[in-house]
């Protein structure tokens, strides 16, 4: 404890000499005693400006045209096309301004370096140049966020009523995936109920939960609207799929949305990109622990027909876990035990599969 005092002590007494110091040159500049050259260094300083402004412009130029196709993966969603739209001319309004600015910064750098002699000119006030250049800037970023406004009211707003309902769940560290039975209504959950088997957390005395069912992948029909609903179960995370332009976070407590209608199924695009194992892909692109990087899930754009038949096969949450379902039944009430009984008919009955739209 003692060496540590004495280690703080020399610590501020070096500050406090380090200030009287820096004290002592700035009185000198004020009073006109203190004159420094500036050599070469400063001519130095002024070229490498000018380099670094054509050969850092160049370098982006080449990795921005090498990394393109990289940065923007095939639109596969009819409001993605829009949302690329909004992107480029946002990107292409902000580089012109950055291009200008960061030019004449570099220029002037160059231009009005040091030279013994010459002063700086002091501009006091311009109310003309203030009033453009607060005006425009003004009036353009409103234009973007209107067009922005409308877009985004409009894809997490009201789904269409055919559209088909995906309810998605971040957990730290996968996706748990669930959709409506054939009542199309999803059931209610409940995080006290969660555990090993049931994730989700289905209560199951809720009739609507008997015939919702899981799956490990995202299956979605190509040209019917999609419905997304999120969750997350633990920490902030982020639906993102990259060829649908649908990104969406997963707040824990605060349920959100996001609709999209998938234009390419998923044989058409691995044809169009000449990789059969292309998938779809959602991936959380929100740091949300050690083990990120898992946080995938594969999504499989069906025809139609194929998502009908796919649909048609799957077996429910409450039919794969008989266990989970006859406790529930035990702790069920008479009149909740009565609403539960037909399950098993229920199940039985084939899926209708116009309805699943």
């Amino acid at each position: 404890m003692t060496a540590l005092t004495i280690l703080l002590v020399l610590v501020l007494l070096l500050v406090v000499f380090g200030l009287l110091f820096r004290l002592q040159i700035l009185t000198s500049i004020f009073s006109g005693t203190f004159t420094r050259d500036i050599g070469m260094s400063n001519s130095v300083n002024a070229i490498l400006m000018l380099v670094f402004l054509i050969g850092g412009g160049a370098w982006f130029a080449y990795s921005f045209a090498e990394n393109f196709n990289k940065m923007n993966p095939p639109i596969a969603s009819v409001h993605g096309h829009q949302m690329e739209r909004m992107f480029w001319t946002t990107m292409t309004i902000i580089g012109i301004a950055f291009v200008i600015t960061q030019t004449l910064l570099f220029i002037y750098s160059y231009k009005y370096q040091h030279k013994e002699g010459r002063r700086a000119f002091f501009f006091a006030h311009n109310n003309k140049i203030e009033v453009i250049w607060t005006v425009i800037p003004a009036i353009v970023m409103a234009a973007l966020i209107f067009a922005g406004w409308k877009a985004w009211t409009r894809i997490t707003g009201a789904a269409p009523k055919s559209a088909v309902v995906v309810e998605v769940m971040g957990k730290q560290f996968n996706w748990l995936v669930r959709y409506p039975g054939r009542d199309m209504k999803l059931g209610v959950i409940n995080y006290r109920m969660i555990d090993a088997v049931n994730e989700w957390g289905f209560d199951l005395s809720d009739k609507s939960a008997l015939d919702d069912f899981t799956s490990n992948e995202i299956h979605v029909p190509k040209g019917v609207p999609v419905l997304i609903k999120i969750r997350s179960r633990d920490v902030l995370h982020a639906v993102y799929m990259p060829h649908f332009r649908v990104q969406m976070y997963a707040v824990p407590g605060m349920p959100t949305r996001f609709w999209f209608t998938p234009t390419t199924t998923t044989n058409e695009m691995r044809a169009r990109l000449g990789n059969p194992k292309f998938n779809y892909e959602l991936a959380c692109n929100q740091v949300c622990g050690g083990s990120h990087f898992a946080m995938k899930a594969t999504v499989i754009v069906d025809e139609p027909d194929e998502y009908q038949n796919w649909y048609a096969a799957q077996q429910s949450f409450s039919q794969k876990n008989p266990e989970v379902m006859a406790a529930f039944k035990q702790k069920a009430k008479p009149s909740v035990s009565k609403t539960a009984e037909p399950a098993e008919a229920q199940e039985a009955a084939p899926a209708p599969l116009a309805a699943t739209y």
